[in-house]
């Protein structure tokens, strides 16, 4: 391809987006609407499926620096705070899938992400750019900003969303739907570590409950502890995120165990996100344009993918593109093709947990029986059909 691509959206995806289309030798122009680079959100989950990307890119050791590798998910029940289970990770999964299960701030991960890209001179980063117009022609793709904005000069040979789930790409330029909320609420916060028992920097903590759970780990190096409750609930606020009122959520926990309400009580301030999802069964590809990551494909944080899946679609469109003898078109469509069943399936599983976690009394009582009875090994052989993916070599199908 002469021309560059162009990669809407500088976030986790499309960031690894560019780096991967410029290890096949492609040029890449990102276009991201923010001024700088901030680190929203909090923690993000790193399987095998996703490291291995990472370290196909050069990356994974600046990544696995600022990081944690949790020994273990341990599963608790927010009836009573007995243990129903415990997965494991660290050396474990490790050994089972030639690669660590990371968990590390997203700001870390994205600033580790744009570092490389800064350092790749095939890659433009054009912050400040907000795409509002795009042409797809038989040859190319331009795309211009409004007046007073900075402008996108010049064309592309494809046009790639990697913008979010709120995806101007998906619904302007390839008539997509809308994000729809899913009923419920992610409230996030960090604490210092220093101020949570020893025990738990060293696991993932899930505890289930009713309408409601609740995930904690450490970020930063272990400096850092990450925690996020997750609820169902409806949205009033005018945006997709907002402070969150500490006392209603405080309260929403009131009759957890107080393992579990301390840690919520540890922060002083919380953010709140409207969990939204886009189907990943509508069409992401047609003719130079195709979606990557939320925009595609937004799910529920109930299988701790939706980063990871980002990342996959990453090596894969730069596999394909990379692919001699085939169209642009039709390398697009290749990617498609090939990704779409296995994120629909992740999604899924995604859909299906939420409904597992949040089970109320008395069926609660049959999933908890079901925890505890199966063994390390059976509970972690679950995750292989996502965790055992390897990307593809670029330029081989």
């Amino acid at each position: 391809m002469d021309l560059p691509v162009l990669v809407c959206g500088a976030g986790i995806g499309g960031l690894t987006a560019a780096l991967a289309l410029a290890r096949t030798r492609c040029r890449v122009v990102v276009l991201e609407r923010a001024d700088q680079l901030a680190e929203v959100g909090a923690g993000l989950q790193l399987s095998p499926n996703a490291t291995h990307v990472l370290a196909d890119l050069g990356l994974l050791e600046p990544v696995r620096a600022l990081a944690c590798e949790p020994e273990a998910i341990r599963i608790r029940s927010a009836r009573d705070g007995s243990d129903l289970a415990r997965v494991p990770l660290g050396a474990t999964i490790k050994a089972r899938h030639g690669a660590p299960y990371l968990v590390v701030h997203r700001g870390d991960l994205q600033r580790v992400l744009a570092d490389a890209v800064h350092a790749t001179p095939a890659i433009d980063l054009r912050l400040g750019t907000v795409l509002t117009e795009v042409d797809v022609g038989e040859s190319s793709v331009s795309g211009r900003s409004p007046a007073g904005l900075r402008q996108v000069s010049g064309t592309g040979s494809a046009l790639i969303g990697a913008d979010g789930v709120r995806s101007f790409v998906r619904q302007s330029v390839l008539g997509g739907p809308p994000a729809r909320f899913s009923g419920r609420t992610a409230y996030r916060a960090t604490v210092p570590a220093d101020l949570v028992p020893g025990a738990l920097l060293r696991e993932t903590g899930l505890w289930l409950g009713r309408n409601a759970h609740l995930v904690h780990y450490p970020v930063r190096s272990g400096k850092e502890f990450n925690i996020v409750a997750l609820v169902e609930e409806d949205w009033n606020e005018d945006d997709w995120s907002a402070p969150a009122s500490r006392p209603d959520l405080l309260a929403r926990f009131a009759g957890w165990p107080s393992e579990a309400r301390e840690l919520l009580d540890l922060p002083d301030h919380w953010l709140k996100w409207a969990l939204c999802a886009v189907d990943a069964g509508t069409p992401w590809a047609s003719g130079r344009t195709a979606l990557l990551g939320d925009a595609a494909h937004a799910m529920l944080p109930f299988a701790a993918q939706g980063a990871a899946m980002a990342i996959e679609d990453a090596a894969v469109l730069a596999n394909c593109l990379a692919e001699k003898g085939k169209s642009v078109t039709d390398a697009l469509l290749s990617y498609q093709s090939r990704r779409q069943a296995r994120v629909a399936r992740v999604q899924r599983t995604a859909a299906e947990n939420a409904r597992i976690y949040h089970l109320g009394w008395p069926v609660c009582l049959a999933r908890d029986a079901v925890l505890k009875r199966k063994s390390p090994e059976a509970l972690l052989a679950r995750f292989d059909w996502i965790y055992g993916w390897r990307p593809p070599r670029l330029g081989n199908a």
